[in-house]
C-alpha cells in the first residue's frame, strides 16, 4: 500500500503547485495598464490660462499636482530623467547638446550618430526594468526607447528618424491598438511621447494666441485618449498619466548677453550649449573668465565643482570648467534665439514647473497633491507595474500621496 499512497501524494504536489503557477500567471495578467504621455513644453499653469476640459476631467476623476524637472529643464535632460528616475547629472544626457570631452566632439539630440549611440544613456529605463522582470511595454517616440540601451527595446516602439512619422491622432491610435491586443500580448506600460506644445511655445511664447490654440489642441487629444479608454473590457484597469518635460518662459533680444562682449576666444577652447553653457578654459584664463563673468549682471558663473547644491549639477566628467547660468528669460551666448519663448533654466523658476495628472484604479479621486520631483515618476511607474525598481535618484515618498492606500 505505500507505493499507492506515495503515487497519490506525488500526483497532490504536482497538481497543487500547477494551480499555483497558474494563480500566479492569472495574477500576472490581472495587474493593472499603466500609459504615460508626456506634452512636450506644457507649462503648469497652462491649464489655468487656457481651456483644457479634459485635463480638468482627469483633474475630478483622479489627481493633480505641480511637478519640478530637474535641471537643466531641457527635453532630451529631463524625459530620460523621467523614465530613469536618475537626475541629468548621472544620467549622462546633461544637456540637448553637450561637449563629449573623451571622444571629443559634440553630443546633439538633432545628430543621428551621437544621439542613437547607447553609450550615452546611463541608468535603466523603466522599459528595461520592466521587460526584464516580464512585463511587456511599448512607447511611441519616447527619448531613449528606439535606442538598444543595455541592448533593449520596449516590446513595442516606433523609431523617430523613421518616416513619415505619426501624427499626434496616429499616436493614441496606436496605443489603442496595442491595448487591444490580447491580454499575453498587450502592454503593460505605454509610453508616449507629444512634441507640442513646445514648438509653438518657442515660436510664440507661453502666451501667444497660437500657444493658447495648440495647448488646447493637445488637451482635445487627451480627451480622445480617454475615450478610448473607456471604450475597453478593462477599462478599469488602466492608470493614465499625462505630464511634460519642462515649462517655458518669454525671453526678448533686449535680454540678451553677448560672449564677445567679455570673452576673448583664445581664453577658451570652446563654449559647448546653452543655458546652460559649458566653458572649457585654456588652464591660463580659468580664473580670469570666471572674474570678469562673476561681474555681469542677470548671469551666474559657477567652477565646476562649486555648482550650487540645489541644481544637482556638476559631476559629470563631460560638464565644462565653467558653467554659466542665466536668469530666468535671459540668454548668454553668441547670438540671441530668434524666439519668443525659451527653457532649459533653474528650476527654481516657477516658469519651468509642469503639469501632473493620473487617474486610474490606482490613483485617488479628486486629489489636488504638492509639488515632487520628476526624479520620482520611475518609482510611481515601477509602483503601478508591481515590479522591483532599480536604484534612483528619486524618493518614492513623494509619490506615495496619489496613490489608494
Amino acid at each position: 500500500m505505500r507505493p499507492y499512497f506515495i503515487k497519490i501524494f506525488i500526483c497532490f504536489v504536482f497538481f497543487s503547485n500547477l494551480q499555483l503557477s497558474s494563480a500566479k500567471d492569472g495574477k500576472k495578467e490581472d495587474k493593472n495598464y499603466t500609459i504615460i504621455v508626456s506634452l512636450d513644453g506644457f507649462r503648469w499653469d497652462y491649464p489655468q490660462l487656457y481651456n483644457t476640459p479634459n485635463l480638468d476631467k482627469i483633474s475630478h476623476r483622479g489627481v493633480s499636482a505641480v511637478m519640478k524637472p530637474s535641471y537643466p529643464s531641457s527635453t532630451f535632460p529631463n524625459h530620460y530623467t523621467l523614465i530613469t528616475g536618475l537626475v541629468p547629472d548621472h544620467h549622462g544626457i546633461i544637456n540637448n547638446t553637450f561637449w563629449d570631452r573623451k571622444n571629443e566632439r559634440q553630443y546633439s539630440m538633432g545628430d543621428s550618430i551621437t544621439r542613437n549611440n547607447s553609450n550615452y544613456y546611463k541608468g535603466e529605463p523603466i522599459w528595461i526594468t520592466a521587460e526584464k522582470q516580464s512585463v511587456t511595454t511599448g512607447s511611441l517616440y519616447w527619448i531613449g526607447s528606439d535606442i538598444a540601451i543595455k541592448g533593449m527595446h520596449p516590446t513595442y516602439y516606433k523609431v523617430w528618424a523613421d518616416e513619415p512619422r505619426l501624427t499626434f491622432a496616429q499616436r493614441i491610435d496606436t496605443a489603442l491598438v496595442w491595448l487591444n491586443k490580447t491580454e499575453s500580448e498587450r502592454p503593460h506600460l505605454i509610453t508616449l511621447y507629444m512634441e507640442e506644445p513646445d514648438g509653438t511655445g518657442h515660436r510664440f511664447g507661453p502666451n501667444g494666441e497660437e500657444t493658447r490654440n495648440t495647448v488646447q489642441m493637445v488637451d482635445s487629444l487627451i480627451g480622445v485618449l480617454i475615450k478610448g479608454i473607456d471604450s475597453l473590457s478593462f477599462s478599469k484597469q488602466v492608470n493614465l498619466i499625462v505630464t511634460s518635460d519642462h515649462g517655458m518662459t518669454n525671453i526678448s533680444p533686449e535680454r540678451f548677453i553677448n560672449v564677445n562682449d567679455y570673452l576673448k576666444p583664445e581664453w577658451y577652447q570652446r563654449i559647448a550649449g546653452s543655458n546652460p553653457s559649458s566653458i572649457f578654459c585654456d588652464t591660463n584664463y580659468c580664473d580670469s573668465i570666471y572674474n570678469i563673468l562673476s561681474e555681469v549682471d542677470h548671469i551666474r558663473v559657477f567652477k565646476k565643482d562649486e555648482i550650487s547644491p540645489s541644481l544637482n549639477y556638476g559631476t559629470n566628467e563631460n560638464i565644462g570648467d565653467l558653467i554659466v547660468i542665466a536668469d530666468c528669460g535671459w540668454q548668454f551666448g553668441f547670438s540671441s534665439l530668434p524666439t519668443h519663448g525659451a527653457h532649459g533654466y533653474d528650476t527654481a523658476c516657477t516658469d519651468m514647473h509642469v503639469i501632473f495628472f493620473a487617474y486610474g484604479p490606482d490613483f485617488k479621486e479628486n486629489y489636488k497633491g504638492t509639488m515632487f520631483d520628476n526624479t520620482a515618476i520611475y518609482s510611481l511607474l515601477a509602483n503601478l507595474l508591481g515590479i522591483e525598481p532599480a536604484k534612483t535618484d528619486g524618493d518614492i515618498n513623494q509619490i506615495t500621496q496619489f496613490l489608494r492606500e
